[in-house]
C-alpha cells in the first residue's frame, strides 16, 4: 500500500496480518531517521490505522539494525529557524497524538537502538517486545535540543521522575535487559525473534476485546493529572460503553456457554448489522 504520490522512496510500509496492521519503518540507509518524508508516511500510516475499523491492534517495527535514530541531522542543520521548528513540530503533534491515543492496542517490536525522538516513538507503544539488542539511548542533549516526542511525557510516567530525570540529564543507554527490569520492555528476545513474538503479541490483542482496551488505554492516559473523584467518574462513564458494546456481550455470553470468546468476531458482525449481544457457538 502507497502512502505517498509520486516517486519518493517508501519509508514507512504497511502489511495486513488478519486484524493487525503492521506499520514499519524501512529506511535502514538513514537508520530510519524521522525524516519529514518519513513523518508524512508514518502520519498517513496511523491515519489508516484509526480510521479502519477492522483494525483491531497495530504492530510497530522497523527494517535494519536500527530501530530509529532519532531526528534527521542534515534536515536539522539547515531546518532551524524559529518558524520552521514551530511549524515541524505543529505537524508532528498532527500524527504523534493519534499515534498515542489511538483506540486500539499498539505492539512496539524493537531491534538495536532507539536514540532521542526514536526512543520517544518507541515509548507510544502499550507494550514493547526488544530485540537482544535493543537499547534506548537519551541522546538529547549530546545536541542540545529538550526531550521530544513525547519522551518527557511518557518516561517520568513510566519509571518515575527521578529515574527519567537521571536517564535524560546523564544522556544515558538502557540495555534491553535494563529497559526490561524497569518496565519498559514487556519481554526481551533474540533479535531474530522479535519479529514473530511482536505480531504473536499483536494478533493475541487483537483476539481480544480491543475496543475496550482502547477505551480503558484512553482513561489511564488521564490518571496522573486526575482526582480520584474524576476517575471514579470517568470510570463509570466508561463503564456504560463498555458494557453497551458487543465485545461485553460476547465475553459474558462465553463465559456462561463455557466456551472461548469471539470478540473480533462479535465485533464485525455488529459492525455490520448482526445481533451484537452474542456470537454463533
Amino acid at each position: 500500500m502507497k502512502l505517498h504520490d509520486g516517486d519518493e522512496p517508501d519509508l514507512v510500509k504497511l502489511s495486513r496480518h488478519g486484524s493487525v496492521l503492521t506499520i514499519r519503518l524501512s529506511s535502514p540507509d538513514t537508520r530510519n531517521a524521522i525524516s519529514i518524508e518519513l513523518r508524512e508516511q508514518l502520519g498517513r500510516a496511523i491515519e489508516i490505522a484509526e480510521r479502519d475499523t477492522t483494525v483491531r491492534a497495530v504492530f510497530l517495527t522497523a527494517d535494519g539494525p536500527t530501530f530509529c535514530s532519532g531526528g534527521d541531522l542534515k534536515m536539522l542543520t539547515k531546518q532551524c529557524d524559529p518558524w520552521t521548528v514551530h511549524r515541524r513540530f505543529r505537524s508532528l503533534s498532527r500524527w504523534l497524538a493519534p499515534l498515542i491515543n489511538l483506540d486500539k492496542p499498539v505492539v512496539v517490536g524493537m531491534r538495536g537502538a532507539a536514540v532521542g525522538g526514536g526512543m520517544g516513538l518507541a515509548l507510544t507503544g502499550d507494550i514493547i517486545i526488544g530485540g537482544e539488542s535493543a537499547k534506548l539511548v537519551a541522546g538529547f542533549f549530546r545536541v542540545g535540543v529538550i526531550p521530544d516526542v513525547a519522551a518527557m511525557y511518557h518516561l517520568p510516567r513510566l519509571i518515575g521522575m527521578a529515574r527519567a530525570k537521571n536517564f535524560i540529564y546523564s544522556g544515558g543507554t538502557l540495555s534491553a535487559q535494563e529497559a526490561l527490569e524497569l518496565g519498559l520492555f514487556a519481554k526481551v528476545v533474540p533479535d531474530d525473534e522479535v519479529e514473530e513474538a511482536g505480531l504473536a503479541e499483536a494478533m493475541r490483542l487483537a483476539e481480544g476485546p480491543a475496543e475496550v482496551m482502547g477505551l480503558a488505554k484512553k482513561m489511564m492516559a488521564r490518571s496522573f493529572e486526575t482526582s480520584l473523584a474524576t476517575m471514579l467518574d470517568l470510570e463509570g462513564y466508561g463503564q456504560v460503553l463498555a458494557q453497551s458494546s458487543p465485545e461485553f456481550h460476547e465475553g459474558i455470553s462465553a463465559i456462561l456457554e463455557r466456551r472461548i470468546p469471539e470478540f473480533a468476531r462479535a465485533s464485525a458482525k455488529a459492525a455490520l448489522g448482526g445481533d451484537a449481544s452474542r456470537t454463533e457457538s
